[in-house]
């Protein structure tokens, strides 16, 4: 079996803590290779104050090679700047390849048309209508934390070990069982053998 190519976007002041459960655990698995990536390889300065040199820049990027695509929340999804993004997005989409959108970053898929056949979830309905005018998938928004429907993964802001677990079942990263020990483990502070 081949591990999972997952290409996680950073850009300043993305939101670190939502995917702060996410990312360890795929660093640590032999079944994923875990990526990150800016627009132009430049360090950036995450919300939470910490200096990341992303692995590469989008231009380096062969979305053949894409298994997942994470992009984790922040206000430059609000403010409709994440500038390059969109073909990366687009062939990914059309490969048949997984998105994983939390927070902020849904309004972004909402915007683009992506959400609106599918079953989805984000921060709230209306924050969805306000920050992406284009969108049209209101009947498929589902209140929930964390929403898979086909390839694209979509998280409450709130969300970060729903939001994990979710990425985790779609690479089948462990198995279902330890999965779901793991988000006992971390939502409830339970371990069950």
């Amino acid at each position: 079996m081949h591990a999972h190519n997952i290409y996680v976007f950073l850009f300043d002041g993305f939101s670190d803590w939502e995917i702060a459960y996410l990312t360890p655990e795929l660093y640590k698995s032999d079944k994923a290779n875990v990526y990150t990536f800016t627009v132009d390889r430049m360090a950036i300065t995450s919300g939470g104050g910490l200096k990341i040199s992303p692995h590469v820049s989008i231009e380096q990027i062969n979305s053949q090679e894409v298994s997942m695509l994470v992009l984790p929340g922040g206000t430059v999804w609000e403010e409709k700047k994440p500038t390059g993004i969109d073909h990366l997005l687009e062939e990914i989409h059309v490969n048949g390849k997984t998105i994983a959108a939390i927070c902020g970053a849904t309004t972004f898929l909402a915007e683009k048309g992506y959400l609106d056949d599918i079953k989805h979830t984000s921060n709230a309905l209306p924050y969805l209508k306000q920050f992406a005018p284009a969108y049209k998938g209101s009947r498929n928004y589902i209140s929930d934390l964390a929403v898979t429907d086909r390839n694209i993964i979509t998280a409450n802001g709130i969300a970060p070990i729903e939001f994990a677990r979710e990425v985790f079942k779609k690479v089948a990263l462990i198995s279902e069982e330890g999965i779901e020990q793991w988000y006992q483990l971390f939502k409830n502070g339970v371990w069950s053998d």
